[in-house]
């Protein structure tokens, strides 16, 4: 038996014990005081766009319900929650009038979050970019990115004497793949040379937002991006091409959104990769990288999984395929691999690439599509194996030095999962989809045990 077996693994103090959510996969209320349309209310409105035809219209009715969600997370012993405030909500038409109302809802949110103790990490951009600026060309036109800026300051106004951290963007790369090059999530375009219009977009609004932070924020207050990062595996690692074909995955995925963020610029080989695919960057303006790489204060990490590589075409037009995996090691209920040693890996790659730069665990979790049962209650065990193993993992890379400050469990509740309508269970509590009922699983009375001690048990051990 190891020593991680064994024993209690403390974590530091002052360790964030989190949960995470987004506005649109919880809020619903969508014409609720005010607000505007969203990219996602449209697509949902797509036939065939989402599983069954769902929407966010009601999700988890948390815009009406946040009172009993917060009263959840106390419950569960946390002491940190990251949420996303709806553009739509506070600026409804993207830009100018700014709706109080929205204001209002979140001033009452954030209040109820520091009356329990817990304390608020803020995304600002979660998905759901206004209709009014997408009808005017959306993340393909750069003027998005300064009215991005200015509905940043509205926040940093409002919120900025309670909220200390914040999310710029979330997921730049799933934006652009998913949303503009795939056309699976919101708004549903397919164009190559778009995707990275509107990645490098995304992340000068980044650069735009902590430049106004670091005039109108509080003077101790950070910002930094949630990055989707995927640790890229050779299909056989004894093989030179496919060892390259990673190299150059991991640049597509990884280091072209980090390295200009940290100061290093694109790296020269993804430059080379997307001209080739598409011909100029020409939407990368003189001054561009210096404004994205105002800074970041923190890294947001958010793991899923992996990528297992070869080389030969097979994703898009790039020189390399995306595997299905190893058949022996375990996987969630939606088919990816279960692969913690990755995430301590990643997170020592990091500290080691981007030394001094704290980092945060900003989404991390599985799905398993466990019911109650006829005791009324959840008994997810696998999700609580799945927490287990990755916070063992995340102990190990803060032992190697990693100075990872905490962890957010995606999700605080099963919610709208975009594409996939309400099929996938993220949640540490489950939702009745027709009352909305709310029931702690096993794996959040466990995760509460957790966070209240601030260790993990011995493998095996209760902590409830």
């Amino acid at each position: 038996m190891t020593t991680d077996d064994t024993e209690f693994l403390r974590f530091p103090d002052g360790f964030r014990w989190g949960t995470s959510t987004s506005a649109y996969q919880v809020e619903g209320a969508v014409g609720a005081d005010g607000r505007g349309e969203s990219v996602w209310d449209r697509f949902c409105r797509v036939p065939g766009a989402v599983e069954n035809g769902d929407t966010g219209d009601v999700a988890c009715d948390q815009y009406r319900r946040g009172t009993e969600d917060i009263a959840l997370m106390a419950g569960l012993g946390t002491n940190a929650h990251r949420f996303s405030l709806a553009w739509p909500r506070i600026i409804p038409e993207g830009g100018g009038r700014v709706e109080k109302r929205g204001l209002d809802h979140y001033d009452r949110f954030i209040d109820g979050l520091l009356e329990q103790g817990i304390s608020p990490l803020a995304t600002l951009y979660h998905w759901d970019l206004p209709v009014a600026l997408q009808d005017s060309g959306g993340w393909r036109n750069r003027d998005t990115a300064e009215r991005f800026a200015e509905y940043a300051v509205v926040c940093f106004d409002a919120f900025g004497d309670r909220v200390r951290d914040w999310v710029t963007i979330n997921e730049p790369w799933i934006v652009g793949l998913l949303g503009h090059q795939l056309g699976l999530h919101a708004p549903g375009e397919k164009d190559l040379k778009a995707s990275v219009t509107v990645m490098h977009h995304l992340l000068l609004a980044h650069g735009l937002a902590v430049g106004a932070l670091r005039t109108a924020g509080r003077e101790d207050a950070r910002a930094g991006i949630a990055y989707s990062l995927f640790p890229n595996t050779p299909d056989d690692p004894s093989d030179p091409a496919d060892v390259a074909a990673t190299a150059a995955s991991d640049g597509y995925v990884n280091r072209w959104f980090l390295d200009p963020v940290h100061g290093h610029g694109y790296p020269q080989d993804m430059r080379e990769h997307w001209e080739q695919a598409v011909g100029e960057l020409d939407f990368i303006h003189d001054g561009d990288l210096g404004t994205i790489a105002a800074g970041s204060d923190f890294i947001g990490v958010n793991f899923y999984s992996r990528r297992i590589i070869s080389a030969g075409r097979g994703d898009g037009p790039w020189p390399w395929k995306v595997e299905k995996g190893r058949p022996d090691v375990p996987r969630t209920d939606l088919g990816w691999e279960i692969v913690p040693d990755d995430l301590a890996a990643l997170l020592m790659r990091l500290h080691e690439d981007y030394p001094g730069v704290p980092l945060l665990i900003t989404e991390n979790g599985a799905v398993y599509g466990d019911e109650p049962g006829a005791d009324g209650a959840v008994h997810d065990h696998r999700r609580i194996a799945f927490v287990d193993a990755h916070l063992r993992a995340v102990h190990r890379a803060i032992g190697a030095g990693a100075p990872v400050e905490g962890y957010y469990h995606w999700s605080l509740i099963d919610n709208f999962e975009w594409a996939m309508g309400y099929r996938p269970r993220f949640g540490l509590v489950h939702v009745d989809r027709r009352t909305q009922r709310r029931t702690v699983k096993d794996s959040g009375r466990w995760y509460a045990g957790v966070a209240r001690s601030g260790a993990l048990p011995p493998i095996g051990e209760d902590v409830l």
